[in-house]
């Protein structure tokens, strides 16, 4: 079967956060949900349990593990076992979870910036202390500062929130980095927490690893989250993976999820994440190629029309890191140009911390012509200046 991604959906009205919140005229290319409609048969399934009409209280059955088992061998090789896994209403809230259950109040928590921002919120709504370990930008590519980490480690920092792939800079870590990290960890007392909700999105040449497959010891000292929502364009239905080894770490998960009476996951999300990873492949394997056609679109596209904005390799996720340093203007007037005079709704790279400067996160997860839309807006404006 044949998917079709060039169709325009038309979302606004629909309480959407990306397009119900802006101006007509303004196009959304920020948050990370994609403006495709997901796999037909998610959507069949969906509308065969709406249609009974009955919502009443409701719990996994033991085809949902299954179905999550399976996709993770399958997709990842990595085989994982029924209880390993935690359900949360989404990475987020298991994040805001997990900063509770192993750590104190002025505890810190590492992060790498540029990074997703809300990392950085929930470490500090949670009374905690954000260090970042900036990462390096050298030869376009983004790298893990591990000197650095080493040095900033003590006996007050209790976690690390690795981002697997790397949102927003696109980087999918090669196993000899994920290694070294994970023995920096281990050897400091420091637990990983990982942010593996984009491990599907991956491009060409490129294969994501959970660092939980990296060894034994590695996995005793990893909480990993996962989710159907990045992959299959769910992230309104709230149900997400959670998947511990450790007996004594998942239990202490546990007990943080049990404690907030967030076990149980939405039924909607449950249905489409197990009929997504169930029957979800072929669409996704056009999903992806459609991913890389975008992007390649974009690379061409700025090389032509507007040469100083420079797109980093995508390797991961559909959110391409653009530098805009080669305009020489400052961060502000990027961002009102963008918004006010181009008409575009980008993220804005200051947001993700120490690093972010210069930068403006563009979401490709659209219809190519949606795309060219945007970047032609774009060009024409800074041309014009």
């Amino acid at each position: 079967m044949k998917y079709d991604f060039d169709t325009v959906v038309d979302r606004r009205n629909t309480c959407s956060l990306k397009w119900d919140y802006c101006e007509n005229e303004v196009l959304p290319m920020w948050v990370a949900d994609m403006d495709f409609e997901s796999p037909k048969e998610i959507v069949d399934a969906l509308t065969e349990r709406a249609a009974h009409g009955v919502f009443g209280y409701t719990r996994p059955p033991d085809s949902y593990y299954q179905a999550v088992v399976d996709w993770m061998k399958e997709r990842h090789g990595w085989e994982i076992r029924k209880d390993w896994i935690v359900t949360t209403p989404g990475v987020l809230p298991a994040l805001c979870y997990a900063v509770s259950a192993f750590s104190k109040p002025r505890d810190k928590v590492i992060i790498q910036s540029p990074v997703y921002h809300p990392f950085q919120m929930i470490i500090e709504r949670n009374r905690r202390r954000t260090i970042e370990n900036t990462m390096r930008l050298a030869n376009g590519r983004y790298e893990m500062d591990y000197e650095h980490l080493q040095k900033i480690v003590d006996e007050k920092t209790k976690l690390l929130i690795l981002c697997s792939p790397h949102n927003p800079v696109g980087r999918v870590w090669k196993k000899d980095e994920l290694l070294r990290l994970a023995r920096i960890c281990i050897e400091h007392g420091v637990l990983i927490i990982a942010d593996e909700i984009h491990s599907d999105i991956i491009m060409k040449g490129h294969t994501h690893t959970p660092m939980a497959t990296l060894s034994d010891e590695i996995a005793d000292n990893v909480i990993t989250c996962t989710a159907a929502s990045k992959t299959f364009n769910l992230a309104g239905l709230s149900c997400s993976n959670i998947i511990i080894s450790n007996g004594r770490l998942y239990n202490r998960f546990k007990a943080a999820v049990s404690n907030n009476w967030v076990e149980t996951p939405n039924m909607f999300g449950m249905i489409a994440t197990q009929t997504g990873y169930t029957f979800g492949k072929p669409w996704l394997e056009q999903l992806l190629d459609y991913l890389n056609g975008n992007y390649d679109f974009l690379v061409s596209f700025l090389k032509k029309h507007l040469p100083p904005v420079k797109p980093l390799l995508l390797e991961g996720t559909y959110l391409v890191w653009l530098d805009f340093r080669g305009l020489d203007l400052p961060d502000m007037q990027i961002k009102d140009i963008l918004l006010k005079k181009a008409g575009v709704w980008l993220d804005y790279g200051p947001q993700f911390g120490t690093g972010g400067e210069g930068f403006q996160r563009m979401n490709i997860a659209c219809p190519r012509k949606v795309l060219e839309d945007g970047l032609s807006r774009i060009a024409r404006t800074f041309n014009a200046l």
